[in-house]
């Protein structure tokens, strides 16, 4: 597993939490009720310097930039939008290094796909991000820091209740988010808190290829939707597709996800499961997929294989994939295929890479 040191920006206040931001109002003499304006402001205004804090007192404004604090987002270095609507931010974090952040509008929901590392350690062949090595952890506030940047793009300040633009967001970016776990937590945390950006746990997936310690974790402290990026139902295939399948086979993983808390069927677990052409998408492939999942409440997301540069893989055929949704949908378990989203603009599931060309300054 990567090391769990990372770059921080301490004097950024994106990132800071309710806990850190009373022991910093304390520090600078100012009532700890001062520090909950301070998160109000931030996480439910959007507010980008302290002159629009307009309740908080002039001297602690002072004092907060005397102190060398300060709220910046990420740059966007480049914003692509796709004839369908997605769009596409590539962003520039301080240390130079960058990421990519995707907008996905539907007409019932709009959601963001964030990312929770530069690179990735995973290898999963299929996986354009895959092929870009992994450079370091983001910091929680560099993870909250794309909700945010993509708000204040979107013109959705303060934090509205209805008609969201952004109504659901997907940890499935670049990354492995349970390899980077205490920042994924802290910025989950700050997105569900009720007087911030108020998200409803519900609505913010967590998708992992299963790093299996932590799934328990995942529903004992975030409560988060959890989705597994499955792709296979044989050991041998899914050591070739997804390579952490050798440290945690697929018996292991099924057993946390039959165990992973508040499991029921208002709360089910999703499979992602992309469909190669010839490789994992025979009729035989869904049947042995249903037994595997049995008993668990679940739905099973169909990707369609979305082709990078360099790739070995093809798409299977619609004809293919209705056969396969058929008897995944006789067993009694939902299982839409996912309409490939931004493709013109390389956006879609599994395209992600980011131009960072920077040294790794994380041991893996």
């Amino acid at each position: 597993m990567p090391a769990s040191t990372i770059l921080s920006d301490e004097k950024n206040l994106i990132g800071f939490d309710r806990a850190m931001l009373q022991d910093l109002i304390t520090d600078l003499g100012e009532q700890k009720f001062r520090a909950n304006q301070l998160f109000q402001w931030l996480y439910h205004h959007g507010a980008q310097d302290f002159d629009a804090m307009h309740n908080l007192a002039k001297s602690l404004r002072v004092k907060l930039h005397d102190a060398g604090y300060y709220i910046i987002r990420p740059e966007i270095v480049n914003h692509q939008k796709s004839v369908d609507g997605t769009q596409k931010w590539l962003l520039r974090l301080s240390d130079g290094n960058e990421i990519e952040t995707v907008y996905i509008p539907e007409k019932t929901r709009g959601t963001l796909c964030i990312s929770s590392q530069i690179g990735c350690t995973l290898n999963c062949s299929f996986c354009h991000t895959g092929t870009q090595r992994l450079v370091r952890n983001l910091t929680a506030g560099e993870i909250v820091g794309q909700v945010m940047k993509v708000r204040d793009e979107l013109g959705e300040w303060p934090s509205p209740h209805e008609q969201r633009k952004i109504s659901n967001i997907v940890l499935m970016g670049m990354g492995e988010p349970l390899y980077n776990y205490d920042n994924v937590a802290r910025a989950v945390k700050l997105i569900c808190d009720d007087e911030g950006i108020c998200l409803s746990r519900r609505r913010v997936t967590l998708s992992t290829s299963g790093v299996v310690p932590l799934i328990e974790k995942v529903g004992d402290e975030l409560g988060c939707v959890l989705a597994i990026s499955l792709h296979a139902v044989r050991d041998d295939l899914r050591d070739m597709l997804v390579p952490i399948n050798k440290k945690w086979n697929i018996d292991a993983l099924m057993q946390a996800c039959r165990t992973y808390p508040g499991l029921k069927n208002s709360k089910r677990i999703t499979f992602e499961y992309v469909m190669l052409k010839d490789i994992n998408d025979s009729e035989a492939d869904a049947r042995a997929l249903v037994q595997l999942i049995a008993g668990i409440p679940a739905k099973i997301n169909l990707i369609p294989f979305n082709p990078w540069p360099g790739n070995n893989y093809q798409t299977s055929s619609d004809e293919q994939i209705k056969k396969f949704a058929k008897i995944v949908l006789k067993a009694g378990y939902a299982s839409p295929v996912r309409t490939p989203r931004g493709a013109d603009i390389m956006s879609a599931c599994g395209q992600l890479k980011s131009s960072s060309l920077h040294a790794n300054l994380q041991s893996a």
